[in-house]
């Protein structure tokens, strides 16, 4: 059983598909597997996928159509069989010490269930346009109701996407895999469902970088990621008695707000910056925030 299993959902990503393979396979941790489910992509990743199975810590799966991006996490996670688990979306990239530092912060701190890093934003080329972004200051090891008070306060998901956590998979299992009811925050709500039964370790280094595309441009989108972020809020405090107060709800839920223009802002400089070019192939399902 390997120690470490990296799962990768993919949804027409061919554009991208390699570098984040790529990234993948040159970790400097080598103890892992890799496991990819397609989600019946219809422009060749299936078929740019398959030139990786002559290493044999790598498996592919294909998925019907349906479901969204929470079907296909599902299935990639409940394929693999390592103690640490990793989801890294098909355009998104890892640093060559990712592997081996979040595992080692998760060996070192035995009663945390997350580990969660900064990211870099990179554009269509690779390019970082943004550096360090994410854990609103936290370092170490803090206790899981912290953490989510934390993100609940920002208004906005502080741990970052997939690529930038590491679970313990048998804590992602206890607490029912990836969280589907809020299809713009499946990575926020799992990560709090997890973090009730345990506490995160924050590594303040930059391991994995997420990159941007034209789906994130919408205002529409950003809206919505807004109004879902703050019924996510007040459920997760009707269903944990103490966990939020009314000033967790009020603040976190003006932040929701300002950070849905702040991203307005941020995008349209972003597009200016990197032109109409950075749109093609992002394989972001459903313009879902991560979904593969």
């Amino acid at each position: 059983m390997p120690r470490v299993s990296v799962v990768v959902p993919t949804y027409n990503s061919v554009a991208f598909i390699d570098a984040t393979m790529r990234s993948i396979l040159a970790q400097t941790f080598s103890d892992f597997e890799l496991v990819i489910s397609d989600h019946s992509s219809t422009d060749g990743t299936w078929e740019s996928l398959q030139c990786y199975t002559a290493d044999n810590r790598v498996r592919l799966s294909r998925l019907a159509s349906g479901g969204g991006a929470p079907a296909n996490w599902n299935a990639v996670t409940d394929l693999a069989t390592g103690e640490f688990l990793k989801l890294v979306c098909g355009d998104d990239v890892l640093y060559p010490d990712s592997l081996a530092i979040q595992v080692a912060a998760l060996t070192a701190h035995p009663s945390a269930v997350l580990a969660a890093s900064t990211r870099d934003i990179i554009d269509a080329a690779g390019t970082p346009v943004l550096r360090g972004r994410g854990l609103s200051r936290l370092r170490g090891e803090v206790t899981g109701t912290e953490a989510i008070r934390r993100t609940v306060l920002a208004g906005t998901n502080i741990f970052g996407e997939p690529a930038s956590v590491m679970f313990r998979r048998a804590a992602l299992a206890d607490a029912g895999g990836w969280d589907g009811r809020f299809p713009y925050l499946i990575d926020l709500a799992t990560y709090c469902e997890v973090l009730l039964h345990g506490n995160l370790v924050a590594v303040p280094h930059p391991l994995a970088a997420f990159r941007v595309s034209h789906s994130q441009w919408s205002v529409q989108l950003m809206r919505a990621q807004a109004d879902q972020t703050i019924c996510f809020q007040r459920e997760l405090a009707g269903v944990r008695s103490g966990l939020l107060s009314r000033r967790h709800l009020f603040v976190g839920s003006t932040r929701a707000r300002m950070n849905a223009l702040g991203r307005r802002a941020v995008y349209r400089w972003l597009g200016r910056r990197m032109g109409s070019n950075t749109a093609a192939g992002s394989g972001r399902h459903d313009a879902r925030r991560g979904g593969c």
